[in-house]
This record gives C-alpha cells, structure tokens and sequence, in this order.
C-alpha cells in the first residue's frame, strides 16, 4: 500500500498530526511521509494548525478553479499523476460551417511554454492525453507543430488512439467526420502499470510489471458523444470516454489534472474512477454548470474563484 493510500485509510476524514502519520507509515521514511503530505495539500490533506492536518473527503476530492488552464504556475513541479486536456481549438475554417460556429467559447493555439509547463508538473514517467482532432487542409501544420513543441519539452510520443464517436457523423470539409485521436506522451519513459504475466505466472507474487498502460491500447475507443439535449458544452466528451481513458493510464487516488474542463466530464470520469481531480475552466457560466452537475450527481467539489 501507498503511503497516500495508507494515509487515506487510516485518517479518513479526521485530524492527524505528523507524528501519527509517520506512525501508520513505519514502513518508509519520515521524510517520504512528510513530502507525500505537503504535496497534496489542498488537494488530499487540508492543515488545520502547525503539524495538523485533516484528509479530504477520504481522498475523493475534486477541486474547480475559475481560472486560466494555461497559467499553472501554482502547480509544484512533478506533482500530477495524469493530465488529460481537449484544449480549446483555434482553428477558424474548420470551427464554421454555413452560418453555423462549432466553437461559442475562447479558443487558442499552444505555444512552447504551455508545452514546458505541462512537463514541469507531471510525474516522470506519467501520461500527458490530448484530444486532437483528424488531420485535415486546415489543421496538418498546427498538428504537426503540437508534437514538435511536446517533444522539444522532453515528452515521448507513446500512442495515438482514435476516438469513434459511435454512429454520429459530421458532415462537414472535405470527408465525413466521425472520430478524434487521443494522443498519448510520456513524460520521459513511461511508467511501469502492465502486469508482467510471465514473471507473475513464473513466481505467483503478481508483483512484477513491464513499462507501459495497464495493458495494450484498444484499435479506438468507441464511444457515443453525448446529444445537443444532453451536453452542456459544445465540445463535451463522455464520461464513459474518459474512465475507459484513465483506467489505463492510472491508478486509484492519483491526482488528474484537466487544464480546460468545460463541461466537468473529465472530474466526474476521474471521481467514478476513485481518483482525484484538479479542473480549470475560464468561463464563469460553465464553472457553475460544473458545479450543478456535480450537486446532481451527489459529488463533492471545492471550488476556488
């Protein structure tokens, strides 16, 4: 067990000071253990007083901040487990179609340092997921000039995987359109989640592990989007999507960051997938639709203005 994980159990939602925590920790380091907290505050562990501190709602935790997703500077360095983004697209031909305009929200185009910071703050050896969409006239330049400026970071391109969004199709440019592509980097090699079957089935501990997703990636993840009816932002992917996403990318209790979360299906996908969940949306209107969403379904959400 995880130091946060025995943390968690241990101390769900009451008061401990450092002293009991390494305590319940006796098998690591009282250095390990203090570093594991003061990472997480505000995020698993809340300080009530010097030494004191309260876990959060057992570690089911999801966080909302009304803000701009490219301006993580109050993120410290090699602290998320995961980030998953479907950051606004800039991309004016595409986004338009007769008198209708796909994208009635701010959008932009990533430069280096949003790339930079991104590496800044991920774990080593964990999963940075950006949606994309199909390479298109308009779009095959900018596409191209994502991957180089991720790679002059420091990630390593891991897979791409397309999204098929089930029987829906777009008749929209040049083709029909009915999938993105997830697009997976690693932030150095990729952390080791696949069970080793050989070794397992050779010693029976199950404590073996080859680098890489919990297992192989599917040929495309297909996945209905959800209805006009049923969104609440035009760019809204479902949950369902982004669970099957996360379960091969994470564990339980990792911490999942969504720089432009939109509709807040990324923080319900990761809560159902018992992790934690940082989301940055601009837009005041979709902060407070996220927040009534999670009133609906029963989640907790602290959010910071």
């Amino acid at each position: 067990m995880t130091i946060i994980n025995t943390l968690l159990s241990v101390f769900s939602k009451s008061t401990f000071r450092l002293k009991d925590a390494y305590v319940a920790c006796s098998e690591n380091n009282n250095e390990s253990v203090r570093a594991r907290i003061y990472e997480n505050i505000n995020v698993l562990f809340e300080r009530i007083d010097p030494g004191v501190y309260k876990t959060l709602q057992n570690g089911q935790e999801a966080i909302l901040i009304e803000g701009d997703g490219r301006d993580v500077s109050f993120v410290k360095d090699s602290t998320i487990d995961c980030i998953i983004n479907d950051h606004p697209w800039q991309d004016p031909k595409s986004n338009k179609g007769g008198s209708r305009n796909f994208t009635n929200y701010d959008t932009f185009r990533y430069n280096q340092t949003d790339f930079d910071e991104k590496y800044r703050i991920l774990k080593d050896g964990h999963f940075l997921v950006e949606f994309i969409p199909t390479e298109n006239a308009n779009n095959y330049e900018y596409l191209y000039d994502i991957k180089q400026m991720a790679k002059k970071a420091g990630f390593e391109y891991y897979a791409k995987v397309p999204w098929k969004k089930g029987n829906f199709k777009a008749n929209t440019g040049r083709t029909v359109k009915n999938t993105e592509d997830v697009l997976i980097l690693t932030k150095g090699k990729a952390m080791s989640l696949r069970p080793d079957a050989k070794k397992n089935k050779a010693d029976g501990t199950g404590n073996h592990f080859m680098s890489g997703a919990k297992a192989m990636l599917p040929s495309e993840f297909n996945f209905q989007p959800p209805t006009k009816k049923e969104r609440i932002h035009q760019s809204e992917k479902p949950v369902e999507l982004l669970q099957s996403i996360l379960s091969f990318l994470t564990n339980e209790s990792d911490i999942i960051l969504d720089q432009f979360t939109g509709s807040g299906s990324s923080m319900i996908a990761a809560i159902k997938n018992n992790c934690k969940v940082i989301g940055i949306e601009l837009s005041h209107k979709y902060c407070q639709k996220i927040k009534q969403r999670f009133i609906d379904n029963n989640y907790s959400l602290a959010m910071i203005q």
